[in-house]
């Protein structure tokens, strides 16, 4: 048997390793400019003690609401309180900081992995919150937007942190539409939602969908009070359809098209 000569191996070497790189997917410059400008609002989220007291602060405020509503409202149906997930009960800003080092932006490859790993932690206040309303005889109900086949990695995460309901009739996925009006109204079917709690405002209404050139700032100031009154905003200042209303309200324009029309949203 003819032995290969060692010049001939390390040459083939070089070759297999120029061949894999060029072949890897290419990553825009656009792309990892965008990626990058997450970089301030995710460290704020994961390491600032004010992202901490806001939260807590909102779920404080949330309990409160809920005890006055108790105390003051008649119920012809069970009491219910409805919660985004992500951003809300769910921290996810590892994915973030991973898209970050990584020069990318959201997939749902990338997602549906990171949601498989079920590591997920509990945001401030959120625990406490969900405990107060179980045991003042308030129905919890998730309403998010993670898709179906997230379903069981949600469902073991949740319960992995010990938090109420966390289980298949308490928790209402996306399955073909991103609006939740539906699903709201299934569980209204049923119980008298007394608050919502999310980090956007169509977590309480479709209405705040599509914005305008306000950015939706109109419709929220004209049903200021009933806001107040029944929806707890959580800060989140990585994504969110406030950063659609910047393109607007489409994500299929182009990475490059994002970044111009960012700088334009500037006030000056």
């Amino acid at each position: 048997m003819s032995k290969k000569h060692p010049l001939l191996i390390y040459i083939a070497i070089i070759f297999a390793s120029i061949l894999s790189i060029n072949c890897a997917p290419k990553i825009s410059t656009a792309e990892k400019q965008l990626s990058e400008h997450l970089t301030n609002s995710v460290l704020w989220y994961q390491r600032s003690a004010e992202m901490t007291a806001s939260y807590l602060q909102a779920y404080q405020y949330a309990e409160y609401l809920l005890s006055n509503k108790l105390d003051t409202m008649e119920f012809q149906k069970p009491p219910a309180v409805v919660l985004d997930i992500d951003e809300t009960v769910l921290d996810n800003s590892p994915y973030e900081a991973q898209l970050i080092e990584e020069g990318k932006t959201y997939a749902s490859e990338s997602w549906k992995k990171w949601t498989d790993e079920v590591r997920a932690e509990v945001l401030p206040g959120a625990k406490e919150f969900l405990t107060y309303a179980k045991e003042n005889g308030v129905e919890v109900f998730y309403i998010s937007n993670r898709k179906q086949t997230e379903l069981e990695s949600t469902i073991q995460n949740l319960t992995m942190l010990d938090l109420p309901n966390a289980d298949q009739n308490h928790i209402f996925l996306k399955s073909g539409t991103s609006d939740k009006t539906e699903r709201r109204q299934h569980v209204a079917n049923d119980y008298t939602i007394i608050l919502f709690v999310g980090d956007n405002l169509t977590d309480y209404s479709q209405l705040y969908a599509d914005r305008g050139k306000d950015m939706g700032k109109n419709i929220l100031l004209k049903n200021k009070e009933e806001l107040l009154d029944n929806f707890i905003i959580l800060p989140n200042p990585m994504y969110g359809e406030w950063e659609g209303s910047i393109y607007g309200n489409d994500y299929g324009i182009s990475n490059e098209e994002k970044i111009i029309r960012r700088k334009k949203a500037f006030k000056k």
